[in-house]
């Protein structure tokens, strides 16, 4: 049996071994988040994120989620594919520069992280068991009303950045979080103090101006919400803004200057897959819905489905039309987009049209 100040460095070497980066352990009093998580729910900055609203407060009432939880162990994993090349952020920026290449955020180019995470969260606990018994506990990776980034700072994880992501000292920002709640009290790890200064380049970088305010992101301006959390049409105003970015955006971490000690992954899981780096945007959008569903396989893309993929590569070549160097590279563009404008989709037939005006203006 192993006893609770000897389990902590036993839980971190264990955690190493599962490709895990960093553990910390946050108490459940987090009252002091309740009133920032309110006021930023009833300002609507949360968009269609029902789950958001109906989950209310027990995203920071650990012990109304899973009752008997007395600790939080946090765990950070880091998710750069292994080939991950020195100065990784310009060639991602040089991507933007291309408008007819398609951009898929890093994280999602290679197994969904969630399978990933939870699969090992739950090893983790295994082991734990082993070492001291039976105890109650669940696993959580971005997948349930928990107030993820909140228990990763108190538990010196990073720290909020402006764009309200956890940073780190040594990894940036490039890292998957995840939790186990657990019913045996263990010693909170101390946080750690911010470092963002008087910095604010995520904000003067979004393409939307989704950043508020420090610390204060409205979603439904985010990119990242707009291609993966939202259902139905994107806002016109909105559309020429994402640019070539079909799934999420890194742009607020691509120009953080933390990210210079981002920390490739030692798991094969998050290297990138083939079809979602560097591909046209015409070749993406002529996949069909097998097609799309065998390339996504096992990935987070599959989640939005086939509709949302054609809508948001819609606005993309749309917007590639608008700055299409010739005819011959305009012709191309257009006959991608009207292979699909009398799509069954009444959604994908509307950002189609939208796309094919894009190239009379």
């Amino acid at each position: 049996m192993v006893g609770s100040s000897q389990l902590l460095p036993q839980i971190r070497g264990w955690a190493r071994e599962l490709g895990f980066s960093q553990i910390g352990v946050a108490g459940v009093d987090l009252s002091s988040a309740e009133p920032g998580l309110m006021q930023w729910l009833a300002e609507g900055f949360h968009g269609e994120m029902q789950y958001m609203q109906a989950h209310g407060l027990k995203r920071a009432r650990p012990a109304e989620l899973v009752p008997g939880t007395v600790s939080v162990i946090t765990a950070r994993m880091d998710y750069l594919p292994r080939s991950t090349p020195d100065g990784w952020q310009a060639v991602e920026f040089e991507r933007l520069a291309r408008p007819q290449e398609a951009i898929v955020s890093v994280y999602a180019r290679g197994r969904d992280y969630h399978k990933v995470l939870r699969a090992r969260l739950q090893k983790l606990s295994d082991r734990i068991a082993e070492a001291v018994g039976p105890f109650g506990h669940r696993v959580f990776t971005d997948s349930a009303p928990v107030l993820e980034a909140e228990l990763a700072r108190r538990s010196g994880q990073g720290w909020r950045g402006k764009h309200t992501l956890v940073l780190s000292r040594e990894a940036g920002s490039m890292f998957f979080l995840g939790e186990i709640y657990l019913d045996m009290p263990l010693a909170p790890t101390e946080p750690v103090t911010a470092h963002c200064g008087s910095c604010q380049a995520c904000m003067d970088i979004c393409p939307t101006r989704a950043i508020v305010a420090p610390h204060r992101v409205d979603a439904r301006r985010c990119i990242s919400y707009l291609t993966i959390e939202h259902g139905g049409p994107i806002p016109l105003e909105l559309r020429p803004l994402m640019g070539n970015r079909i799934y999420g955006c890194d742009d607020c971490q691509l120009i953080c200057p933390w990210n210079k000690f981002a920390q490739p992954s030692h798991l094969p899981d998050f290297d990138a897959r083939a079809p979602l780096v560097g591909q046209q945007l015409v070749e993406l959008f002529a996949w069909d819905e097998a097609t799309f569903l065998r390339q996504t396989e096992g990935g987070p893309i599959r989640r939005i489905g086939h509709e949302r993929w054609l809508r948001n590569i819609a606005v993309a070549l749309g917007n590639a039309l608008r700055a299409a160097q010739d005819a011959e590279q305009a012709g191309q563009l257009r006959a991608a987009l009207q292979s699909r404008a009398d799509h069954d989709s009444a959604l994908v037939r509307e950002h189609v049209a939208w796309a094919l005006a894009q190239g009379s203006e």
